[in-house]
């Protein structure tokens, strides 16, 4: 049998909105229907945001204080294989559709070279069927269009402006009126239809597609159909303090990120419920696209061949705790969808299984490469997931022995170009970095800089499951806080660089390399 991959990354998805996950409003069938034929990890987090960084993680299986490319423009060293080169090493041609946020490691690449203007280049070892990068403007996708016979701006992206006068508008919120382009001619159909076209032009040839869908990422603005799909006041409430203001006393770094215009959000609740309500609209639009992509799947036979790996770079705030984007220390941001749907028939009794287990995105790499076939890199943080996905190896609710109890994820809020973060909190860039390490019960955040200008925060999640008071101040975390800084400490130095630490040059057997194995 063939082995295919169909590696699907939605950016900007929060792993609670899935109907599948129980969410009181948002509907998604599609994913859904995938679920059930696969297994739904419903306890999955990203190791870091923004985009380049997040993806810097999934790609090489790697945590950022690892791989270092800690923001959008950060280089992701040269040093990392990733999973294009690994599939392309097996003997695969891996082909990607949409952008992968990558910045080049600048020592590859001559001086002049344009590509060190963008963090938005092409992975290494992907060749580019599609690539659609965001600043760029989604050209692409402009062509597709006017070869429709739309009127398209230079820019493309300017079709997101609402449809001027779209009668209601004004009776909601600004993000409510809808796009100038419909549901059929939108930048995910375009992305799914060129796949099925290069799909029909690949025949039997076994395939590694990366199809990188944009949407639900801003900008906050559907097409028509979408626009109003959930109306704002059937939105469940909020999370997070009664007022901005007392969310931004909880600790210094809230008062830093409140009140910055691209991630606070706004006082007004009906725009803030809007704006979470056109962001559920855009769900169901990708979710609405991608049931084609799988029926096209099943109306092939290919679904009987191809491992489909479903997740995204970074969650969303979506308006809870006062913030929209994805940021911080903040569950919202960091808690993913991830589905897998292995068509090997020794997973015939995982269909349909939820794990709830912690896995994150360093586990996706070595899961892909299990497929393959092909050896796990040493430099991975993560581990395959087949323990979860095949029959014969651990129930619903059971996980692999010594697999891991918590999840991890990091955050800088430096920037040398700008060194706001730097210049506000007087302190150097290395200082400019948290940690975090998040089990069933707690919830402990360790920041780089001295407690005195961002002190750590603790939160027990048995009492306080929204994370709104922060036990440090009171001095209740002591103990606790005490245990939760040595799990993240293990972790560090369990996930340190391991590419030539575990050989040995020796007299007697010459060079020996072995493998930690513990599932």
């Amino acid at each position: 049998m063939a082995r295919n991959v169909l590696f699907i990354t939605v950016d900007q998805w929060r792993g609670d909105s899935l109907s599948a996950m129980g969410h009181p409003l948002v509907q998604t069938p599609a994913l859904d229907a995938l679920a059930a034929e696969g297994t739904l990890f419903a306890n999955h987090w990203a190791n870091a945001a923004p985009c380049g960084p997040s993806r810097a993680c999934l790609y090489t299986g790697t945590y950022l204080h690892h791989n270092r490319s800690i923001n959008n423009g950060t280089p992701l060293d040269a040093r990392f294989t990733n999973v294009a080169l690994l599939a392309r090493q097996a003997g695969y041609d891996p082909v990607l559709f949409g952008y992968t946020d990558t910045s080049l490691d600048p020592r590859t690449l001559s001086a002049g070279d344009p590509r060190l203007r963008s963090y938005e280049e092409v992975l290494p070892g992907f060749r580019a069927v599609v690539h659609e990068p965001w600043e760029a403007g989604s050209l692409q996708w402009g062509r597709w269009l006017a070869a429709q016979g739309v009127d398209v701006p230079a820019r493309p992206q300017d079709l997101y402006r609402p449809v001027s006068g779209f009668p209601g508008a004004d009776d909601h919120g600004s993000t409510w009126a809808p796009a100038r382009f419909s549901a059929e001619q939108s930048e995910t159909a375009f992305l799914v239809e060129s796949v099925v076209e290069w799909l029909d032009r690949n025949g039997d040839e076994p395939f590694f597609v990366h199809a990188s869908f944009i949407r639900p990422h801003p900008p906050r603005r559907n097409p028509p159909g979408y626009h109003d799909l959930y109306d704002a006041a059937d939105l469940p409430p909020f999370i997070g303090a009664p007022t901005k203001a007392e969310e931004a006393a909880a600790h210094p770094l809230n008062q830093v990120l409140m009140y910055l215009p691209v991630a606070g959000a706004p006082e007004d609740e009906r725009e803030r419920r809007q704006m979470r309500a056109t962001y559920h609209g855009a769900q169901a639009e990708v979710d609405d696209q991608l049931a084609r992509l799988f029926g096209y799947l099943d109306t092939t036979g290919l679904t009987d061949s191809t491992l489909v790996v479903v997740t995204s770079d970074h969650g969303e705030m979506g308006g809870d705790h006062w913030l929209f984007e994805k940021l911080g220390y903040w569950d919202e941001s960091f808690h993913v969808p991830l589905i897998i749907r292995d068509p090997d028939p020794a997973a015939a009794g995982s269909r349909g299984r939820v794990v709830d287990a912690f896995t994150e995105s360093v586990d996706v790499l070595p899961t892909i490469c299990s497929w393959l076939g092909i050896e796990v890199p040493l430099q991975a943080d993560g581990s395959a997931l087949q323990p979860f996905l095949l029959d014969g190896t651990v129930g619903p609710g059971h996980h692999p022995e010594h697999w891991r109890t918590e999840a991890h994820w990091s955050w800088s809020f430096s920037n040398p170009s700008t060194r706001l973060a730097e210049r506000y909190l007087g302190v150097p860039m290395a200082h400019c970095m948290l940690d975090v390490v998040r089990s069933t019960e707690a919830k402990y955040v360790q920041f780089a800089t001295d407690p005195s200008v961002l002190p750590p925060i603790y939160f027990d999640l048995g009492t306080d499951p929204h994370q709104l008071h922060d036990l440090v101040p009171t001095g209740e975390a002591a103990p606790r806080g005490w245990e939760a800084a040595q799990a993240l400490g293990r972790w560090r130095m369990r996930s340190d660089d391991r590419t030539l630490s575990g050989t040995m040059l020796t007299a007697d057997h010459g060079v020996v390399e072995a493998r930690d194995d513990w599932w």
